[in-house]
């Protein structure tokens, strides 16, 4: 797909949760717009709402107001299957039991083009060798997902969202729990992802410095909004300089970095 291309639209869209007698409303007018070829970050305090705006825009959960188009088409209105073949979304949580190898695990993101016996056609194990080799994983694909580390079984889910061959990649904390140099070669698989295979991806992530220089564009959420734009550009704008609000915490926007006072 070409770089550029628009493949998700959030339209003054407002998050947040029904109740029997109002809409909870956690953030409100909010704006966006992500492109083929690009890596963007979400970024936010916890408890900010950054989860509840990825369901949003994944169709988990209706908007209080607005809409979330992906491809031309609003998210809400496509069926689960359709949905598969455009989004696909890897999270933190752990796995349940099972003896699953890494490949038969990478296989699972072609479920939603097997046939209803779930067999795997040539073409289907093409995309998934693909998918392992993009993330070069291919020497574990005989290993039970539970034998590997960390770092290799976030590999392994990428892989698998490679593999569901969708136009946009929703990661949820994909850097949880590993140290520094397992999250950097993460981030740097997506970004790489993204510009070699035109891939939209967006991920959440609370590794805001390593958010700055990595990725294409921000999302940040503060109590009050809700902006996207670059990194230069959202330091340009002091949107970091109250991103927390303890006052021995600083930004400084000539090194790019957070620094204790």
């Amino acid at each position: 797909m070409e770089k550029g291309t628009p493949i998700l639209q959030a339209n003054t869209i407002s998050i947040g949760y029904n109740s029997k007698k109002e809409n909870n409303a956690i953030a409100s007018n909010i704006n966006l717009s992500l492109k083929s070829g690009t890596l963007t970050a979400l970024i936010g305090a916890n408890g900010i709402g950054k989860s509840t705006l990825l369901r949003t825009l994944t169709g988990i959960q209706k908007p209080l107001a607005g809409t979330v188009v992906l491809n031309n088409k609003k998210v809400m209105d496509y069926t689960p299957a359709d949905l598969a073949q455009n989004l696909s979304i890897v999270l933190t949580e752990s796995l349940p039991p099972s003896n699953l190898t890494v490949y038969e695990l990478v296989a699972l993101g072609r479920q939603p083009y097997t046939n209803w016996v779930g067999k795997l056609s040539p073409e289907d194990h093409l995309k998934i060798d693909r998918a392992l080799q993009l993330t070069q994983i291919q020497h574990l694909s005989g290993k039970g997902h539970y034998e590997i580390s960390d770092g290799q079984l976030q590999k392994v889910l990428i892989a698998r969202a490679l593999a569901q061959n969708t136009p946009f990649i929703v990661l949820d904390e994909p850097t949880t729990h590993l140290d520094l140099q397992h999250k950097v070669n993460v981030l740097r698989l997506l970004k790489k992802l993204a510009i070699e295979e035109g891939k939209c991806i967006l991920y959440s992530t609370h590794d805001l410095e390593l958010a700055l220089q990595l990725s294409d564009e921000l999302i940040v959420m503060t109590p009050d909004s809700v902006l996207q734009n670059t990194p230069e550009k959202c330091i340009e704008a002091k949107v970091f300089d109250t991103f927390f609000k303890d006052e021995g915490i600083v930004f400084d926007s000539l090194k790019g970095t957070f620094i204790l006072k």
